[in-house]
């Protein structure tokens, strides 16, 4: 298994869209319309002190994962339920997969023939943090992607783009030990029993903590995200591609995003 520094670097290069951002932050979440969703529900893998309204299904060639959005985390929930609202994913596709990582989509660009400037689009707006303890980076968490501390210390989220984690069961001395480096810089950090568990037992990435807003979760279709994930790459299967292609899917997977009012997470 990769340190926890090379791995994180691996992250902050690859959960980054370069240019999601323009020069209007705001977000239209208070002026998103009000939901149709059933009664407040807390699926299985969701914390106890957390509740999803809003679920959607994502659809791909290789299937479909249902996903619920944390009512706790209000801005990006009502973002997302607009974009989906307006069809603005649509077309769009998951241009970066990294097997054990995470899958990466949302961004406007990957529609068109150009791979270079896929991970660069959005909306034209960015989204404040809602870090939210208690809601970590597990395997299927549903988080946003950012630019940079360097040019976003605030760590606003991107207006669109989005990853699903995939990652891999992480032993507990690794636990240890990023929780250590988090603790040299921010004395009150600490990794929850709860995270702790999940983390040796699904998998997950935990490096990620406090660094993106993760704001939901796969509740269904779990094996459509490893089917995402592991589909080849120029970097998996060894061609020779420009070096900002090689987390590129070889085949395009498109996904249609669509609102699930009905579904009803088992308890």
């Amino acid at each position: 298994m990769q340190s926890i520094s090379k791995i994180l670097l691996a992250g902050m290069l690859l959960i980054s869209c370069s240019a999601c951002a323009s020069n209007n932050d705001s977000s239209p979440a208070e002026n998103a319309p009000g939901s149709d969703a059933p009664a407040e529900s807390n699926p299985e893998n969701a914390p106890e002190e957390y509740t999803m309204t809003d679920f959607y299904e994502i659809e791909t060639r290789l299937g479909t994962m249902v996903v619920g959005l944390y009512d706790q985390t209000p801005q990006h929930r009502d973002n997302f339920r607009k974009l989906v609202e307006d069809g603005f994913y649509d077309g769009t596709s998951f241009h970066r997969v990294i097997a054990g990582f995470m899958a990466q989509g949302g961004d406007p660009n990957s529609r068109d023939d150009d791979p270079m400037n896929d991970g660069q689009g959005g909306p034209g707006y960015t989204i404040e943090a809602e870090f939210r303890e208690g809601l970590f980076h597990r395997k299927g968490a549903l988080a946003a992607a950012r630019q940079g501390d360097q040019v976003n210390p605030e760590r606003r989220s991107s207006g669109s783009q989005f990853y699903i984690v995939h990652g891999e069961p992480v032993p507990p001395a690794m636990l240890d030990q990023l929780e250590a480096q988090v603790k040299a810089q921010n004395p009150d950090f600490s990794i929850s029993d709860e995270a702790r568990e999940a983390y040796a037992s699904e998998g997950g990435t935990p490096f990620l903590d406090t660094q993106y807003t993760v704001f939901g979760q796969v509740v269904e279709g779990l094996d459509v995200l490893d089917a995402i994930a592991t589909s080849p790459t120029g970097r998996s299967s060894g061609e020779q591609v420009h070096p900002a292609l090689q987390d590129q899917p070889v085949e395009r997977i498109e996904m249609t995003i669509r609102p699930r009012p009905d579904y009803t997470a088992a308890d």
